[in-house]
């Protein structure tokens, strides 16, 4: 029937996408491994991985097939289904978020825009209402484990999580009031103007949310100096201590996952998401589709990977902070900072728009 052919053109480049989107970001949680140990090698003196592959590349291939191959140990006195769902609730939510991420130009193919799965008017609360949600899987499987190590730091986590969430979405509002919506495109093009000066980082003023906005970011996702809940010296290995195989590794990605989708949260709001740093200056020297579509993406690429850089290198020079000046850190000081922002963004902007 002739009315079903857009509806099967938009149903296959959707399933398409999603596909591409899926396998690009489980390679990319596989490598941001690879780059953390090559990286932190390097700061420590050493090589890192080098063996599998050349210059080691091959090397997360190794490690999937040694997880995938490892005995799948289930406590005798653990909570059974709840065990078993708690990586799966993490892993999932972690990967969920990345599809209201637009990673590029708005470029269509029939009628269908290529570069994200969903552009959806709520895209930055959707972000956080998904990421907050795996904050349960965490929660559960301290408590399914029935092992006071992995209690303790399922505990940790969640009151930190929770703690930190605050901060951050309060962090956002500025940016939120600057573009005057929560979808992400149009944050995006409020920062596409002039390049570097029109980046909410920079010419938007936001500056010390972005701030506020990174530490949340290194405590949400658990990492160092904000890794106590799976601070090994003192809690083996936190809320996974009890698992192995493909569940150990379900955590594990998931938390480089929520690094990635951090990072591109960072890059859509406060550095201007897909757009150059050189605004439109060199529009008129690229100005075909392959650029037009192609250069984007590597804008986009090139400050997530910057935001990973920053992840590893704070982990190899920060030492671990303690578990009371963690809470104090984020209810003392970044929430007041996050709401005075807030109040001096929204005087502000009232009163150049009165002007």
């Amino acid at each position: 029937m002739p009315h079903l052919s857009p509806f099967l053109t938009f149903l296959l480049l959707s399933i398409l996408k999603i596909l591409v989107v899926f396998v690009l970001t489980l390679t990319a949680v596989a490598y941001t491994v690879l780059l953390e140990r090559k990286v932190l090698g390097r700061m420590q003196n050493r090589w890192g991985p080098s063996r599998v592959g050349p210059f080691g590349l091959l090397q997360p291939l190794a490690d999937g097939i040694k997880l995938f191959l490892k005995e799948d140990l289930l406590p005798i006195a653990a909570e059974r289904p709840l065990f078993i769902a708690a990586p799966m609730i993490a892993l999932v939510c972690a990967l969920v978020s990345i599809s209201v991420v637009p990673f590029g130009a708005p470029y269509r193919i029939a009628g269908v825009d290529m570069f994200d799965i969903s552009d959806i008017n709520i895209g930055l609360l959707v972000i956080l209402g998904i990421t907050s949600i795996g904050v349960y899987g965490i929660a559960l499987s301290g408590w399914s484990s029935n092992n006071k190590f992995a209690l303790l730091g399922s505990l940790r986590a969640t009151s930190q999580m929770i703690s930190y969430e605050l901060a951050l979405g309060l962090s956002l509002v500025g940016v939120v009031l600057r573009a005057g919506s929560l979808r992400l495109r149009d944050i995006v093009g409020s920062q596409s103007a002039h390049g570097l000066l029109s980046w909410n980082v920079f010419g938007g003023f936001q500056t010390i949310a972005f701030v506020i906005y990174l530490l949340a970011a290194y405590a949400e996702t658990n990492r160092a100096p904000f890794d106590l809940p799976e601070a090994e010296s003192e809690l083996v290995a936190g809320y996974h201590t009890e698992y192995s195989s493909m569940k150990f590794a379900m955590f594990f990605m998931a938390e480089y996952a929520n690094m990635i989708t951090v990072s591109c949260v960072a890059t859509l709001l406060f550095f201007g998401g897909a757009t150059s740093a050189f605004g439109h200056t060199f529009d008129g020297f690229l100005n075909n589709a392959f650029f037009n579509a192609v250069l984007p993406i590597v804008w986009f690429v090139a400050k997530i990977l910057f935001f990973l850089l920053l992840f590893i290198w704070v982990r190899a020079t920060v030492p671990r902070f303690r578990y009371d000046q963690l809470m104090g850190f984020g209810w003392k000081f970044l929430l007041p900072v996050a709401m005075a922002n807030i109040l001096v963004t929204a005087l502000a902007y009232s009163l150049t728009s009165k002007v």
